[in-house]
């Protein structure tokens, strides 16, 4: 595996949490409001064994009371760039770790490494570089953004790399991922994307429609091709009309598309994240990212691929032209932001947070949801829905704050 530098090397080259491990001393969370897939029980507990959550615990467990705090699952990021000063698609092994670091201190305990576009060379050997974390658990999977997108519609991706979807070219990249690549984003509509489509869903990869200028008629096609998710609805997409009603009403209406919604107030009006959740419901809305470099890190001068972002409060944009250039959110602030001023119930948050994130990665069976047999990986917030605490299989990544 090389390095950005081009160097060899191994991928265990960092820690990824600073604590000491806690796996294997049993422990009994007590007391807050824990939500599980049939709902809220107040005063409940969490009994965490080793890296899974049991139904009981010995008499020699350490109980840690936690009133007046709620207890979910792990949230789990689909589409994520990068974070802590680190780029998943250019930074070393050791930067890549620091960005997972970051994110997993804000309750991102399962988290998908998305590229850019760029040469198709270059993003092979990524592939191969993040499938090596991917096997070591460090991530998920990996996610393309492009190349296979839309000039019309590019966002903050180089439009002198893009390229239609060769099925040819789209099978380069997933092969280079060795049974790690979970998702690729492209626009159907361009030559060989139907057929790129149909070769992903056959390989067990999500299709996901974005960055995209198709008609309605074009998204539907798609959506018959086999795509399921939609990337980061509403925005780098046709908007919605009344005679011509875009992707954006075939993703919403179709029971097949999970809709992913950047929930950081800049990418999306509250009204329309209301529509979506009016139209799609709260089984069918992943809350993501989209996060690159400067999330967990601060305003400056950052690259995303080869285009050069400027990040002031909080908000990223390309320095050429000012085009929103993904995010700065963490998935703490996402949920903080779904609960207190787009209304929505904590369920409903933790739904499109952790449970179907994990249900569209194929990993339902060990994360998304706190229930006996799968990984202990929680976060504790505070009656404000302020983060307290995230443990990741068993191991406290920051210790409960309870002062």
């Amino acid at each position: 595996m090389t390095n950005a530098s081009g160097a060899r090397g191994t991928a265990r080259q960092a820690p990824t949490h600073p604590h000491p491990a806690t796996a294997g001393h049993p422990t009994v969370l007590t007391g807050a409001t824990v939500v599980l897939p049939t709902g809220s029980v107040e005063n409940g507990q969490v009994t965490i064994e080793g890296t899974h959550i049991t139904r009981s615990a010995p008499d020699n467990a350490q109980v840690i009371n936690v009133p007046g705090h709620y207890l979910l699952p792990g949230f789990v990021d689909l589409h994520n760039h990068g974070g802590g000063g680190a780029s998943f698609t250019s930074g070393s092994v050791d930067d890549i770790l620091k960005g997972i670091h970051t994110h997993r201190l804000h309750g991102t305990t399962t988290l998908v490494a998305s590229t850019v576009t760029g040469d198709l060379d270059f993003l092979a050997r990524r592939a191969g570089l993040l499938s090596e974390l991917a096997e070591q658990g460090d991530i998920a999977g990996i996610h393309f953004e492009g190349p296979f997108i839309s000039p019309c519609r590019k966002g903050a991706h180089a439009e002198d790399l893009l390229r239609d979807p060769d099925p040819a070219e789209v099978r380069k990249l997933v092969d280079a991922a060795r049974g790690r690549a979970k998702m690729l984003t492209l626009a159907a509509e361009l030559p060989g994307g139907l057929d790129s489509v149909r070769l992903l869903a056959e390989h067990g990869v999500i299709a996901a429609i974005g960055h995209t200028d198709a008609t309605y008629e074009q998204t539907v096609e798609a959506i018959d091709a086999g795509a399921t998710v939609a990337t980061h609805l509403f925005n780098a997409m046709p908007p919605l009309g009344h005679r011509a009603p875009g992707p954006i009403t075939a993703l919403l209406e179709d029971d097949r598309i999970t809709v992913e919604l950047i929930n950081d107030g800049t990418h999306l009006h509250p009204a329309a994240l209301q529509l979506a959740f009016h139209h799609a419901g709260a089984r069918r809305v992943a809350f993501i990212t989209d996060a690159m470099d400067a999330a967990g890190f601060g305003d400056g001068r950052y690259w995303l691929g080869p285009l050069e972002v400027e990040v002031a409060d909080g908000v990223a944009r390309l320095v050429a032209d000012g085009t929103i250039a993904g995010s700065t959110l963490t998935l703490d602030r996402a949920f903080k932001r779904s609960v207190t001023v787009d209304g929505l119930s904590v369920e409903d948050a933790v739904t499109a947070l952790s449970t179907n994130p994990a249900r569209l990665l194929g990993m339902d069976d060990r994360i998304g949801s706190l229930e006996p047999g799968k990984d202990a990986d929680l976060v504790l917030l505070d009656a404000d829905f302020d983060l307290k605490g995230v443990m990741r299989r068993g191991e406290w990544v920051v210790p409960p704050q309870l002062g």
